[in-house]
């Protein structure tokens, strides 16, 4: 997240996250399909500049956000696409798809972020319970997460998964992309934790999230490395080899997440074919 707030601003969110993400972390499952919209919304209210309220602020950023994301994610679609966004935050992106394919939804816990959308027909957003995907079964040519997984309590990733590859047709894929727990925390406590103790519930290794899509059912399952808009495509086992280097260099004291290109390959980027 950009940082141009005080450190006691930078405190007050933490405090405010650390405190939301327990609640969450001991609620039962039952409690966790509620408490997602309401304490998201409880955050952006309590936090008013948090980074994803202030930064629909600043059009050029989004649209420069939105950009270098379609550089993966665009090999991905066609005109007669039907695709969809889990965890969608502002819509930036899913709007953005929405002009080159034939349907688009948008889900997310929290319409706090998306207040006055101006939305085409072919764009629908749903408002869910961080766990279901509320599309028809079979409906979905391409899925995609950006920071999504590692928001979600770990049986909830598992639910959510299985409930993503339920909605993809035969041969659809899921992009899901997400910081690398090799080099964070990733969350606000990275300011603060060695750890991710705020709204970050688990941060993953690309190997461990291959392995979590190969039981949920996925035929095929890849990693991009990468970053700029230039990606090499790598097998789970590619991955694995390179993260265990990787992972042995932060044993002997190497702060990954400070070294720029590093940080880029490690961004954990699975790719999940049905």
């Amino acid at each position: 997240m950009p940082e141009h707030r005080t450190l006691e601003r930078l405190r007050q969110h933490y405090e405010v996250e650390r405190e939301l993400a327990a609640r969450l972390r001991a609620a039962s499952a039952d409690e966790r399909r509620r408490l997602y919209a309401v304490l998201y919304d409880e955050l952006y209210r309590r936090v008013p500049d948090h980074p994803q309220l202030t930064g629909k602020s600043s059009a050029e950023s989004t649209a420069a956000t939105v950009a270098t994301r379609m550089k993966l994610l665009r090999r991905f679609l066609r005109p007669d696409t039907t695709f969809l966004e889990v965890g969608a935050g502002d819509c930036a992106l899913s709007l953005e798809v929405a002009r080159m394919v034939r349907r688009v939804y948008a889900v997310d816990v929290s319409a706090e972020i998306t207040r006055g959308l101006d939305a085409p027909a072919n764009f629908e957003l749903i408002i869910s319970d961080g766990c279901s995907i509320p599309v028809p079964p079979g409906s979905i040519d391409v899925a995609y997460s950006n920071q999504l997984m590692e928001h979600l309590h770990p049986d909830d990733a598992r639910q959510q998964l299985s409930n993503i590859h339920r909605a993809l047709a035969p041969g659809g894929v899921y992009v899901c992309i997400t910081p690398n727990r090799l080099s964070g925390p990733h969350d606000v406590s990275r300011h603060f934790d060695k750890v991710a103790s705020g709204f970050h519930l688990k941060e993953y290794t690309a190997s461990e999230l291959c392995d979590l899509f190969r039981n949920v059912g996925f035929s095929r399952v890849d990693s991009y490395v990468g970053g700029r808009g230039v990606y090499a495509l790598l097998t789970p086992g590619g991955m694995r080899a390179l993260e265990s280097f990787l992972a042995g260099l932060a044993r002997v004291g190497v702060p990954l997440g400070r070294v720029r290109p590093v940080g880029m390959l490690l961004g954990a980027r699975v790719v999940g074919t049905k």
